[in-house]
């Protein structure tokens, strides 16, 4: 007599769907057989809910939280003030992580000049991205929940400061499919030094099916680990044992309908595909020297260039979302490397050649109106000088209540600065856009309604933004 199985898991939405006939195991399947299935404007499980501007996305995620107030929102006043205390009405019951007592102000020690037709302000420090000043749309105006990087960041990409939840990449995929055949619809590119503060949880499926979960690439040596065959296996080899294994998984997945069983076969059958399509998709030595000379990339090394480029490479192939993360922002200024006047010029050498020769990129190849690119970090930095115990080093504590990015391509108004800050940079007084917001307003350039784009998981539907978020206005073409 067959055990009784328990009556929760029976009836969960995901084993029912499985145990049917049209169910998730029988889709997967099938679109191993039609790689087609789930190509094309409406791509993915769930589709749009209307016409897209975009279809894939760049998020290039500064690891560590860029000062807002040395690169993208130029505050006179504060540099006009610097050194002095700044007034407690500002500071009266906040929380820093690491200020103590009465703060000075810090004026930035970095100039701004306007730049293109729209007369944007753009630090000295970018003189890249100042190229492109009419391509891109400036928000100053961020704001988020968290002060702390590991929380910030996962908020940022999960829409909660706790771990568990998909991130956004996670959620796109789901939503939307990938419209690549042969590589992940959600990857992953590191640089400076390791993975961001908030770890694999930036890129997790949380408590989608793990297919939608971020692919960490590397831009050398296998793109991802373990995925040439071992000495001794040849390809005709290993597609027999792979078809020997889902011949098993098959009839796993017939007999206890877990969802993930189809997973692993849609991972495995993916990984096989990649050990032909991603030595090639790393190989920018095969760009022309003049893209070379654009990016800055040196093939062969791992950086931020080389992630750029590979971005590139990717959406042509049609991978709906990649994200590049770069370490080493968190300038507190307690020794030179981390300080406003080396260490953060230092991190915008590393990334601004490559980042506005993106955009360039994209737009010369004619990817760039489908494809939505975004740079920023989790937060801002303080107008003060942080100090920390004593240090002669110019440094920003971490800052919640005001943080700049720039978004460009896809469905994004070019050319335009939304929202202000007080004029010492540390609040904003005018179109405030919240994490939430940022969150609503890329689903919504991928023809998604934030409200609808949900996941039923212990009791109750859950989405991206939470039960908050709107759409900017002030952001979309």
């Amino acid at each position: 007599m067959e055990p009784a199985r328990d009556p929760l898991l029976a009836t969960t939405r995901r084993h029912f769907f499985s145990r049917s006939a049209s169910g998730i195991g029988g889709l997967a399947l099938a679109s191993l057989m039609n790689r087609g299935l789930f190509a094309g404007d409406a791509a993915g499980p769930i589709g749009t809910h209307f016409a897209p501007k975009a279809k894939r996305v760049i998020y290039l995620f500064m690891a560590g939280a860029p000062s807002h107030l040395d690169l993208l929102d130029n505050k006179p006043k504060l540099v006009e003030h610097n050194g002095q205390p700044i007034p407690d009405e500002f500071t009266k019951g906040e929380r820093f992580a690491f200020i103590k007592g009465t703060p000075k102000l810090l004026g930035s020690p970095h100039k701004y000049e306007k730049h293109g037709q729209s007369g944007a302000e753009i630090s000295a420090l970018l003189p890249h991205l100042a190229k492109i000043a009419d391509d891109i749309a400036i928000v100053r105006s961020g704001v988020t929940d968290a002060f702390n990087h590991a929380p910030a960041q996962i908020f940022l990409n999960t829409g909660s400061t706790q771990i568990g939840r998909p991130s956004m990449g996670a959620w796109l995929t789901y939503g939307l499919g990938s419209e690549s055949e042969d590589l992940p619809g959600f990857v992953v590119l590191q640089s400076g030094g390791g993975q961001p503060d908030g770890g694999t949880s930036c890129w997790s499926s949380g408590f989608l099916p793990t297919r939608f979960q971020g692919v960490p690439f590397r831009s050398q040596g296998d793109p991802v680990l373990f995925l040439s065959n071992p000495k001794g296996m040849d390809a005709p080899g290993r597609r027999r044992s792979l078809d020997a294994l889902n011949d098993l998984n098959r009839h796993h997945l017939a007999d206890a309908g877990d969802p993930e069983i189809s997973t692993r076969i849609a991972a495995f059958e993916m990984a096989f595909r990649m050990q032909s399509s991603a030595p090639d998709l790393i190989d920018i030595a095969r760009e022309p020297a003049s893209v070379h000379a654009m990016y800055g990339t040196e093939p062969g090394k791992a950086s931020f260039a080389n992630n750029c480029l590979l971005a590139r490479r990717l959406v042509e192939r049609g991978v709906r979302f990649v994200q590049l993360y770069h370490r080493g922002w968190d300038n507190h200024g307690n020794s030179q490397d981390n300080d406003i006047l080396t260490g953060l010029p230092a991190r915008c050498k590393e990334v601004d050649r490559p980042a506005a020769a993106l955009v360039a990129d994209l737009k010369r190849t004619g990817l760039l109106d489908e494809t939505l690119v975004i740079w920023g970090g989790e937060f801002g930095r303080t107008p003060m000088n942080e100090a920390r115990n004593g240090s002669v080093f110019l440094g920003r504590d971490h800052h919640p209540h005001a943080f700049s990015f720039w978004m460009a391509g896809g469905g994004i108004k070019p050319g335009t600065t939304v929202g202000t800050t007080d004029e010492l940079g540390y609040r904003v007084v005018e179109d405030r856009v919240h994490v939430h917001d940022l969150q609503a307003t890329i689903l919504h350039l991928m023809g998604i309604d934030h409200t609808r784009l949900t996941y039923k998981f212990q009791g109750r539907d859950f989405r991206l933004t939470d039960v908050h978020g709107a759409v900017v206005p002030k952001l979309l073409a």
